[in-house]
């Protein structure tokens, strides 16, 4: 059976760095991965 397959924009927008950066939880997130040292793309500044 074929899966459904989610467009990348609105898989962005549900899930992505930004998304997640948007709510505190989203936020709490972020910071375990980085303590974790999950592959985490960030742009280098």
């Amino acid at each position: 059976m074929e899966n459904h397959r989610i467009s990348k924009i609105k898989k962005k927008r549900k899930s992505g760095f930004r998304a997640r950066m948007r709510t505190k939880g989203g936020r709490n997130i972020i910071s375990r991965k980085r303590r974790r040292g999950t592959s985490l793309k960030l742009r280098k500044t």
